[in-house]
């Protein structure tokens, strides 16, 4: 067992890891042809009509919120973190793109079911614990509107994470001129798991701990269908092959009901 012992990270760790250097880094990390097959798998599978109300939540960067609005939908971004939604504006600003994005919490996304569909990429869904998900999920189905879609993408499945893990295994990765060193600890008692970064650019370092909470996909789909959401698929990419056991991407599709319980 490392020094970053699991007792020690707030349940709010996102508040804070958030800023620019861990920010920079992963809109570096991922291309715009794997952006643009999220979107299809997106469109496509949640049969979106033409301009379609979209929640993206959390949005981050504006990866996936800005590729949408591009295509012609009406896109309402909210992250927690004020350095990329920032970062969001700007390039949206950049491109010609309207869209409203807003800095808030990820539970606090407004009800009314005023939304064709909602998605949750990036592998957020784990951030919070069981009861703080349920709360998530609620507001969730609280914001789409009968018979609309959900995209969720998760990276931190049990039958993700589980097979073949070993704790503090250490890694690093270059992109550009920020490396990131990282090494993952499995709590088993509270099953979560524990990833320690320190990110570095030049003099510039940023040391922080992120939290995932670990959940089997029978456990994600009892959430969701206590949520109000129906139909749901479980793919290990935007490809849309099966899930199983040792896939490193979860996407969840599902319906909201239409009927509000």
């Amino acid at each position: 067992m490392t020094d970053h012992q699991p007792h020690h990270i707030e349940d709010d760790w996102y508040d804070t890891f958030f800023t620019y250097l861990p920010n920079e880094f992963w809109r570096r990390a991922v291309d715009d042809a794997a952006t643009a097959a999220d979107v299809d798998f997106i469109e496509q599978r949640l049969r979106l009509r033409a301009e379609s109300r979209v929640l993206d939540v959390p949005c981050g960067s504006g990866r996936h919120t800005l590729a949408l609005a591009a295509r012609g939908h009406h896109v309402v971004g909210y992250d927690v973190s004020t350095e990329a939604i920032d970062h969001a504006r700007q390039q949206a600003s950049r491109k010609g793109l309207s869209v409203e994005l807003v800095v808030g919490e990820m539970r606090s996304i407004p009800a009314g079911g005023s939304f064709d569909a909602a998605i949750c990429m990036g592998n957020s869904f784990g951030y919070l614990d069981l009861d703080g998900t349920r709360v998530f999920l609620d507001a969730l189905a609280s914001s789409i509107r009968p018979g609309g879609g959900l995209v969720i993408d998760h990276s931190a499945a049990a039958e993700s994470v589980l097979p073949g893990f070993v704790d503090d295994q250490p890694r690093d990765l270059t992109i550009g001129d920020i490396t990131a060193t990282g090494s993952n600890t499995y709590d088993a008692i509270n099953s979560r798991l524990i990833s320690h970064y320190i990110f570095s650019r030049g003099d510039e370092r940023f040391e922080a701990t992120a939290l995932h909470h670990v959940h089997t996909v029978a456990q994600i789909a009892d959430l969701l269908t206590h949520a109000g959401f129906t139909d749901l698929t479980f793919n290990a990419g935007p490809s849309g092959e099966p899930f199983k056991i040792g896939a490193n991407r979860l996407l969840v599709t599902a319906r909201r009901t239409t009927t509000v319980h």
